[in-house]
């Protein structure tokens, strides 16, 4: 294996230890040390699909990547909690990866277009706002027009709350649309 692959699959990892990590501080809400240390830690490598005793060691790690980035912070208590910013992102990372999910919902026969106009000056937040679109299962129809078949208000929404958007970002719901097969075709809708 090469050393871009190498790094890649290394990059991989700690994103799916952070996610776990975040996954289960969310879901409990609030956890204690004593709780964390000896029950997640030594679960994670089982959780993992891994043998290794540095999983628990990477998940500290992980833990501590959490709280740098605001997403996760320690109590006074010593007990560490999801914050705001940690459940949005799970919010978004939920809705990443529903994305198949999509395809076994019902068409209402409206399409949602999601239309951007981000200034040049936040270029880095226009470009991430194109990989969350795709990431969520959206068509391009321009660079700042993307399209989807199902009800998606609710991802928009996290999406300005996440990026700090919300007047640069439009949300329509469109009953017809001219020259829509290959949009439909690409949905697999009838």
């Amino acid at each position: 294996m090469g050393q871009i692959e190498q790094k890649a699959k290394k990059r991989r990892t700690r994103q799916n230890i952070q996610r776990v990590v975040l996954g289960v501080v969310g879901t409990a809400g609030v956890l204690s040390i004593a709780m964390l240390a000896p029950n997640v830690f030594q679960a994670l490598p089982s959780l993992m699909g891994k043998k290794n005793y540095q999983v628990r060691f990477q998940a500290r790690t992980a833990l501590g990547r959490l709280i740098a980035k605001g997403y996760v912070r320690k109590n006074q208590k010593g007990s560490f909690e999801i914050t705001e910013a940690g459940r949005r992102h799970l919010l978004m990372e939920e809705a990443a990866v529903d994305k198949p999910a999509a395809k076994k919902r019902r068409w209402d026969g409206q399409f949602r277009l999601v239309m951007f106009d981000i200034p040049e000056k936040r270029r880095g937040t226009r470009d991430r706002l194109r990989i969350m679109m795709h990431n969520f299962g959206f068509l391009r129809l321009q660079d700042s027009v993307w399209i989807s078949p199902y009800d998606c208000e609710d991802v928009i929404a996290l999406v300005k709350a996440e990026l700090r958007v919300g007047k640069d970002i439009l949300y329509a719901v469109v009953n017809q649309m001219e020259n829509d097969r290959w949009i439909r075709d690409h949905f697999r809708l009838k």
